[in-house]
């Protein structure tokens, strides 16, 4: 696999596509993309707070045709993909039917609060501070832009004269993932179906949904894949995060059926294969959705508590590795 430079900024990508990558790529850090031609932009995504949104569209005015944007397309509903919005100011914002429903349900007071407030949330609010809640400036964040255009399924578009396919290929990531491809240049700009090299985190489902996602994407042949997280790369990062899927879902199976909780399953599934992708802790959240998906009695609590039980097992794991290196 060829990954690109993982650096922080512009990433031309040839014939008026851009990428917009924000290293590391872990919690809230996503990328974006920009489509120029004759006169006339796409924008994929905002970022997680508005700072860095002003931050990236002032980089996206350097290059050519990039200081005003016509269209916004939304991936999918999780705020470090939209909460910029607002900047984006005059432009239609085109998302899926399901992911502007999902995004109406944001209180952006509420977010905008965590930084005063995490400590009255227990292990759920420490670990939110300490993954999004210290590293990101919601000082402004009274509101966000929702979108102006809704879809089902597909829409195709032209940016001057470069077509792009909206496709919806979730319930999967979220209750709705679109993908933008770009047929003529071959590049796909995938939204959260892909964290490159970071363990994905699923809060909808079905897995089955997501692994075909990436058989989708992979069919397409793209030379160029965008991913929501991580560096710029071709299509084997999403083979490689299909082969994670597959893995997962099996070693959770073995664990389901032979009566294991869905919090000591988590624990015991090796990701010693994956050990050099970000944010292990989201098998915690991955195992819960593949339980529920299996008919688990799960308590509503659980549900409830997954970033207080991945913070648990980032610190088990933390803890783990030290008395590992103490030994040595």
């Amino acid at each position: 696999m060829t990954n690109w430079a993982f650096t922080q900024g512009v990433h031309d990508i040839g014939d008026g596509v851009y990428g917009y990558v924000q290293p590391d790529g872990t919690w809230g850090w996503s990328n974006a993309g920009l489509i120029s031609a004759q006169g006339q932009t796409l924008l994929i995504d905002t970022l997680m707070s508005r700072t860095l949104t002003r931050a990236m569209l002032d980089d996206f005015a350097r290059v050519p045709g990039g200081a005003r944007i016509d269209r916004l397309v939304n991936t999918h509903a999780n705020p470090d993909h939209f909460v910029g919005n607002g900047l984006v100011e005059g432009a239609e914002i085109i998302a899926t039917r399901e992911t502007a429903a999902e995004m109406a349900k944001f209180d952006p007071i509420q977010f905008a609060s965590l930084p005063d407030n995490w400590e009255k949330m227990g292990d759920a609010g420490a670990f939110l501070y300490e993954t999004m809640g210290r590293k990101f400036d919601w000082s402004d964040l009274n509101s966000v832009a929702m979108p102006t255009r809704t879809f089902e399924k597909r829409l195709s578009i032209a940016v001057g004269d470069t077509p792009v396919e909206l496709i919806d290929l979730g319930p999967a990531h979220t209750s709705s993932d679109t993908i933008a491809w770009l047929p003529r240049q071959r590049v796909v700009f995938t939204g959260d179906l892909l964290f490159n090299e970071g363990h994905p985190i699923m809060w909808d489902g079905p897995i089955e949904n997501w692994i075909a996602a990436c058989d989708y994407i992979i069919a397409l042949e793209p030379e160029v894949v965008v991913p929501g997280h991580g560096p710029i790369a071709d299509s084997q990062a999403v083979a490689n995060l299909k082969a994670y899927f597959e893995y997962v879902r099996d070693e959770t199976r073995k664990r389901f059926d032979a009566g294991l909780g869905w919090k000591d399953a988590a624990r015991d599934i090796n990701l010693t294969e994956f050990r050099g992708w970000s944010d292990p802790e989201r098998i915690v959240a991955n195992v819960f959705v593949l339980y529920r998906a299996w008919g688990a009695r799960l308590a509503p609590e659980d549900g409830k508590d997954l970033f207080g039980e991945m913070g648990r097992y980032s610190r088990e794991m933390a803890a783990h590795k030290e008395s590992c290196g103490h030994d040595h």
